[in-house]
């Protein structure tokens, strides 16, 4: 059960609840609720749908940002036979907030690169609120090139409130970091697939977010700016919210309509956040699946479609 429960989430949290006390008065006075329980979890299944069908965008921009969703290295851990965290980027330092590592799930080897969010406000300070600084895009790009050179696929997991925003990260460059990854992601002579795991905002993931398929998870979002941003330009209100998020269509079914995504993951039911196995496992089947046909394109034929792809996004036909 998730330990942060939002407002349109409560009526399965209520349930959830009832379920539990049943369950603990069933055990401590032996009196049979098995009819009980079982129309409860039925009703708990129901709502559960019914909730899940009905989202809106805001909704969903709040499940991308769920206390209790995974991270990468949560998803990484129970997806990967073996992974091995490489570290720094021979320039500066290490970003905590970017974690890179060579993995193999099967007998499958790759590249893995995730933006890392910490959970409690000690980890987020150390992991600096999964907004990376300028090493950690050259980190990402150090890890890129060696794949490259070892002809192993990247797989990258976005989930950014964007890059980090301070002077210090101007200094050392914030800018041409993310630009020189979009020039050497177009390029790149390996696959290169994308996913969203939780929040795609502006730079900050297309920093490592440019490549041959971009799948997102059912509940995420991706955008040049969040919707509060939004609001407070637009509207000049960040209250404005869910009219905001209404109107940049930033879910995950809006840029597969926009052509801009071209794969959506379902989600166990009432959200990643409640099923972390479920969801590695989920993760781990399209990941192999969409390698196995990465692999089948020539490495010519790989980068004209990449750039193909890339042409046409933002293409307006009157």
């Amino acid at each position: 059960m998730a330990k942060t429960v939002l407002e349109f989430e409560k009526p399965i949290h209520d349930i959830e609840q009832k379920i539990i006390e049943m369950e603990i008065m069933s055990g401590d006075t032996n009196v049979d609720m098995k009819k009980e329980i079982k129309k409860l979890r039925k009703k708990l299944l129901e709502q559960s749908k019914k909730i899940s069908k009905n989202l809106t965008r805001w909704q969903r921009v709040e499940l991308a940002r769920h206390a209790d969703r995974p991270h990468a290295l949560d998803l990484i851990d129970l997806m990967c036979d073996s992974w091995v965290e490489l570290h720094g980027d021979r320039l500066f330092g290490d970003d905590k907030a970017i974690v890179a590592g060579i993995a193999k799930i099967g007998d499958q080897r790759m590249v893995i690169i995730g933006q890392q969010k910490g959970r409690s406000t000690k980890d987020n300070l150390y992991r600096n609120f999964g907004m990376p600084y300028p090493e950690g895009y050259r980190k990402a790009l150090r890890l890129m090139k060696m794949a490259e050179k070892y002809e192993l696929p990247v797989v990258t997991l976005v989930d950014t409130i964007g890059a980090y925003p301070g002077i210090e990260a101007e200094e050392r460059g914030q800018a041409e970091a993310i630009a020189r990854n979009l020039f050497e992601m177009s390029r790149l002579r390996v696959p290169i697939i994308i996913i969203v795991i939780g929040e795609g905002a502006s730079g900050g993931a297309l920093g490592i977010g440019v490549g041959d398929r971009l799948i997102m998870l059912e509940n995420t979002w991706y955008s040049v700016i969040s919707p509060e941003g939004c609001a407070s330009i637009l509207y000049r209100d960040a209250s404005q919210k869910k009219k905001a998020a209404e109107a940049m269509r930033v879910t995950a079914a809006d840029l597969l309509e926009m052509k801009l995504a071209d794969r959506i993951i379902d989600e166990p039911l009432g959200g990643a956040h409640r099923d972390y196995k479920g969801t590695a496992k989920i993760l781990k089947s399209v990941i192999l699946e969409e390698l196995e046909q990465a692999q089948k394109y020539s490495v010519e034929e790989m980068l004209e479609n990449r750039i193909a792809k890339l042409d046409n996004m933002g293409v307006w036909e009157g």
